[in-house]
C-alpha cells in the first residue's frame, strides 16, 4: 500500500490509473478540465485583458472527445475505490451536467450536489449573462450499498451547531494562498484550501487514503497532509506537479491529539435504557438522580422512570423536569452502583463493551 499512499506523480492519468489495484482509497476528489469552450479572447471593459481558463489542457476537440476522456478516468476511479469508498467530482455549468449522466450509468450512488457559492466571483464583464457565481460539487458513492463516511456530527459543530447544508460558502482562492511565479498564477483555476478542509472532514477518517487524479498545485494533497489522511495524486503538467511538490513538502500536519472528530451518533449502537433494567443492571424500584441529587424517580420494571405523578421515559421526565423540549436522559441522570454515584451512560457503555453490541 505504501506505493500508493502519500506520494505524488508526474504522469497522464489515463495511463496510470490503471496501474492502480482495485479498492485502493478511501476517497477521491476530482477537479477535471472543465471544457469550458473559450473560443474568443475575454476583455474588461477598459480593453484590459481578462485572465479566464485558455490553457491547452482545457480544450477538447467534441463534447465526445471529453465524454469519452470522462468515461474513462471514471470508470477507473471506481474501480479503485473501495467499497465503501465515495467520489467528489466539481464543475461549472460547462460540464458538471455531463459528469453527472455519466456518474448515474456507471452506476455510482448520487449522494448530493453541493453548491459552491463564491462570495468574491470574477463579473461578467460584458453585461450579457448573469454573473457566475458558483460552482457545482457532486458526492456519490461507489454504490448504493455502500457504507461510505459521513461524518454528521463534526459538520454540525463546524456550523455552530446546525444541521450542515448544501449551499456552502467560500471566497475563490486569492492573497497569499494563491500560487504565483513571477507575478503570475501558477494555475488558473487553483481550489481553496477551505473547500478540501471541509469535504474531507466531512467524508474521510484519520488514515484514510485520499486519490486526487487531476491533483493541479496540490491543494487536496496539502489539506489531506494537515488533517492526518493519506494522499496520493497524479498531475500531467510538470510546472504544476512541481509547484505541488514544493507546497506538499511545507505543508505541517496537525498534531494527533487535534484530528480527532467527534462520533456520529448513528454509528453509535442503539440500546434501550429497558435493555439494563432487563439485564438485571439497574434495579426495578431503585432511584435515578439529577446531576445535583435534589431530585429522585423511581426505576419502573418495563424501563419507565416515575418522578411524582409524571411517568415516561428517562428522556421525557428529564426534559420536563427541566422545563425543555427534549433531554439526553443517558447525561442526565445518576445510579447508585455499589455505594458510588455513576452516569447512566457509563452503563450503558460498559453493556456495549463488555456484550460487543
Amino acid at each position: 500500500m505504501s506505493k500508493f499512499s502519500n506520494k505524488i506523480l508526474n504522469g497522464d492519468c489515463l495511463k496510470e490509473l490503471k496501474k492502480i489495484p482495485a479498492k485502493t482509497f478511501d476517497l477521491v476528489f476530482a477537479d477535471p478540465p472543465y471544457n469550458m469552450q473559450i473560443g474568443e479572447k475575454l476583455t474588461r471593459p477598459d480593453s484590459s485583458k481578462v485572465n479566464g481558463v485558455t490553457d491547452k489542457w482545457d480544450k477538447f476537440n467534441s463534447f465526445k472527445h471529453y465524454d469519452d476522456f470522462c468515461k474513462t478516468w471514471l470508470k477507473e476511479c471506481k474501480r479503485i475505490l473501495k467499497d465503501n469508498g465515495s467520489i467528489w467530482v466539481i464543475g461549472s455549468y460547462h460540464n458538471i451536467f455531463r459528469l453527472g449522466y455519466h456518474l448515474q450509468n456507471l452506476n455510482y450512488w448520487l449522494l448530493n450536489d453541493v453548491i459552491w457559492k463564491k462570495n468574491n466571483p470574477m463579473p461578467n464583464f460584458r453585461g450579457t449573462r448573469f454573473t457566475n457565481a458558483h460552482e457545482t460539487l457532486i458526492w456519490a458513492s461507489k454504490s448504493k450499498n455502500s457504507k461510505y463516511t459521513f461524518n454528521y456530527q463534526s459538520l454540525k459543530c463546524l456550523n455552530d451547531d446546525l444541521q450542515m447544508r448544501s449551499d456552502w460558502t467560500f471566497p475563490i482562492c486569492s492573497g497569499k494562498e494563491r500560487l504565483k511565479r513571477n507575478g503570475k498564477k501558477i494555475h488558473s483555476t487553483q481550489k481553496p484550501q477551505a473547500l478540501l478542509h471541509r469535504i474531507l472532514l466531512a467524508t474521510t477518517n484519520k488514515g484514510d487514503i485520499v486519490f486526487d487524479p487531476f491533483l493541479g498545485t496540490g491543494t487536496t494533497a496539502v489539506v489531506a497532509k494537515k488533517l492526518g489522511r493519506n494522499y496520493y495524486g497524479i498531475e500531467k503538467e510538470k510546472s504544476y506537479f512541481n509547484a505541488a511538490k514544493e507546497r506538499i513538502g511545507k505543508t505541517l500536519k496537525i498534531e494527533d491529539n487535534y484530528l480527532d472528530t467527534i462520533e456520529n451518533n448513528k454509528s453509535k449502537p442503539r440500546v434501550p435504557f429497558g435493555s439494563l433494567v432487563e439485564m438485571g443492571i439497574i434495579k426495578p424500584g431503585a432511584s435515578l438522580f439529577d446531576p445535583k441529587k435534589k431530585i429522585n424517580a423511581k426505576i419502573m420494571a418495563d424501563g419507565s422512570i416515575k418522578y411524582k405523578d409524571n411517568e415516561g421515559s428517562i428522556h421525557k421526565i428529564a426534559a420536563k423536569i427541566i422545563g425543555a423540549e427534549s433531554c439526553n436522559g443517558w447525561t442526565y441522570w445518576h445510579y447508585n452502583m455499589n455505594g458510588s454515584t455513576v452516569l447512566i451512560d457509563s452503563l450503558r457503555q460498559k453493556f456495549i463493551s463488555e456484550k460487543q453490541i
